[in-house]
């Protein structure tokens, strides 16, 4: 069973920055892609980045200009950063990987709140 874990969130005034990281155990390389998404409670879960085994990124329009997704493959770990924060920013942001054959996995999400 692949397991992702979250780290990063907490709260964060408005305009400030985040780091978020999610680790796992298995070689990220072994994944098509790993990705971030968020959810607000009563809300469905939307996409915020994704990043492909080759290294293509894929952003939200909502943070596309503030926001940077990274591999680290001798850390197992994959990066979020998203800058300018605003309140409609917060969410439950949970980590998201991709095999080739569709088989997906999440994390069980960390809680950003973002204070204006």
């Amino acid at each position: 069973q692949v397991q992702l874990m979250e780290f990063g969130g907490g709260l964060v005034q408005a305009g400030g920055s985040l780091r978020l990281s999610c680790d796992t155990a298995e070689r990220i390389n072994s994944f098509d892609s790993m990705g971030w998404y968020r959810q607000v409670r009563g809300k469905q879960r939307e996409l915020v980045a994704t990043i492909t085994s080759s290294g293509i990124e894929n952003f939200a329009d909502s943070v596309k200009g503030r926001s940077t997704i990274s591999r680290d493959g001798a850390k197992n770990t994959v990066h979020l950063q998203i800058n300018s924060l605003n309140p409609e920013d917060t969410a439950i942001y949970y980590c998201y990987a991709a095999f080739r054959t569709g088989s997906g996995y999440w994390g069980r999400g960390t809680q950003v709140t973002v204070s204006s």
